[in-house]
């Protein structure tokens, strides 16, 4: 058989992936910091964007996307389609008419050429009040106190060594060996420097693992030889699992001398670096509100704080002069009006898509947003799409770091969709049963635990009949202990 090229025509379809739809779905599965972020620095990018004169004179709907219904929409109302004409008409005043080549400066800068007026004179430093809100850190706070020892040059060495080498419980990641080698010194060195730290504020850092820095700090509490220390030396294990009465016996001592003990070692800190750990909080804002409003809910978006974008008016007033001379610059910007037009588009789409999206979970969850958790429905993202004509990947990423707050709380799109359990009554959402398990072991005794079984039991008596290994995995889930460990000492 011998072997051949040949010419041959094949007709078929396939989905490209142009930059404009790639841009779409990317937006679409931006958070909603995120998405500040990118309309932001598209302004910032594009000459052609500006944000629409209409914030600012007060007319428009900031709860709907452009081309719906202004206002807030009830949910058994009909859905607009958006407003298909350009959005790179912007607004109707009539503009001045310009000479082309009096904006030739500026599209050069655009451009990336050198531009004197460009060039900054100030400082590249960070602004006083930043400065002032900077997290002090864990290194930082003991290389203050670090200054203030009796130590000589090299001693001082090793200590800064080991300051900068704390994760963030405050716990030394390194062997005492690799800091000798590191510092050039010797093993006992370290280790005696490591012991004079592990004094400093706060109590407890600078050792190896968290028996060590609970020891440290029963010691600086003159407690280094008592039933707290001697739980913590040897009973460690059995203090995890909470067998009490294992380490009386031990001990030799009654569950009273136990229970006292057991709550001195709670007051301890069992990672000291956590208050210096730059855990900065971030507030959700939600991208869609749900209010009821008599028997109707209200799907309402949240523009606030989100720049409505449009086109500047002059830009493409000048692209429509006849006598404009066609060269880079007038190239340069009918891509920049090109490009800004599809960014406008993209954003109404992903408004009007999470808009459709939350329409029909309000739709499919009426009665979790009536009467809360306990009758959330089960729900996958096929019956979504199915419900508004998109695909099940489009609902995916719509529903990602997207919140909503309704009248039961805030929550993420992606929380309505949970799996479901077959019960004599018909489906129960597998959330709803968390909810009741969680319900029923924040009602228990805290000296006598309900277990896995009881829970198992009592769930079968509202005709949820659940395995007890499942059970444990949604206790788990949410963060529950087991009943052995949850068992406390009064």
């Amino acid at each position: 058989m011998g072997l051949e090229h040949k010419l041959v025509q094949k007709m078929g379809q396939s989905l490209l992936m142009t930059p404009q739809l790639q841009q779409a779905i990317k937006l679409l599965q931006l958070g909603r910091l995120e998405y500040q972020d990118a309309i932001q620095k598209e302004l910032l990018e594009n000459p052609v964007l500006e944000e629409s004169r209409e914030d600012f004179e007060g007319k428009g709907s900031p709860g709907a996307p452009e081309g719906m219904e202004t206002g807030p929409t009830v949910l058994s109302g009909p859905l607009s389609a958006p407003d298909s004409e350009d959005s790179s008409s912007g607004s109707t005043n009539s503009e001045p008419k310009a000479d082309w080549e009096d904006y030739s400066d500026t599209f050069t800068d655009y451009q990336g050429s050198a531009s004197a007026k460009g060039a900054s004179s100030f400082e590249d430093r960070q602004p006083p009040e930043v400065v002032a809100t900077q997290h002090e850190t864990l290194e930082q706070h003991l290389l203050a106190q670090i200054r203030f020892q009796d130590f000589s040059t090299q001693d001082a060495f090793i200590a800064q060594n080991i300051a900068g080498n704390l994760n963030r419980d405050g716990f030394l990641d390194c062997s005492f060996e690799e800091l000798a080698t590191a510092c050039d010194s010797s093993v006992e060195d370290v280790m005696m420097v490591a012991d004079t730290l592990r004094f400093l504020d706060p109590i407890g850092c600078c050792t190896k693992n968290l028996q060590e820095c609970l020891l440290t700090q029963l010691e600086a509490r003159g407690l280094a030889n008592g039933l707290e220390s001697r739980i913590i030396s040897s009973h460690l294990d059995k203090l995890e699992k909470r067998k009490y009465d294992a380490i009386a016996k031990a001990e030799g001592v009654t569950r009273e001398d136990i229970g006292r003990a057991i709550a001195m070692i709670r007051n301890l800190e069992p990672r000291p670096g956590r208050p210096f750990a730059d855990e900065t909080v971030r507030y959700i804002v939600p991208d869609v509100y749900v209010q009821k409003v008599g028997k109707d809910f209200i799907v309402t978006l949240n523009e606030e704080g989100v720049p409505r974008l449009q086109i500047n008016p002059m830009y493409t007033s000048l692209l429509k002069e006849s006598g404009a001379s066609q060269n880079d610059h007038k190239a340069y910007l009918t891509e920049r009006v090109r490009a800004a037009s599809w960014l406008i588009k993209s954003i109404q789409q992903r408004q009007q898509t999470i808009f459709r999206v939350t329409e029909s979970i309000v739709k499919s969850q009426r009665a979790f947003f009536e009467h809360g958790v306990s009758h959330l429905k089960p729900l996958v993202l096929k019956d979504v799409a199915d419900d508004i004509g998109m695909h099940e990947s489009t609902v995916s990423r719509v529903t990602t770091e997207k919140y909503v707050h309704t009248p039961q709380g805030l929550f993420e799109l992606k929380f309505f969709f949970t799996s479901g359990i077959k019960t004599d009554t018909g489906d129960i959402s597998s959330s709803s049963v968390k909810d009741q398990i969680k319900t029923i072991i924040a009602a228990e005794s805290p000296t006598n635990p309900i277990s896995d079984q009881q829970i198992v039991d009592m769930l079968k008596v509202k005709n949820i009949d659940i395995a007890r290994r499942t059970v444990a995995k949604y206790r788990e889930t949410l963060g529950i202990p087991s009943s052995s460990q949850r068992k406390q000492i009064l």
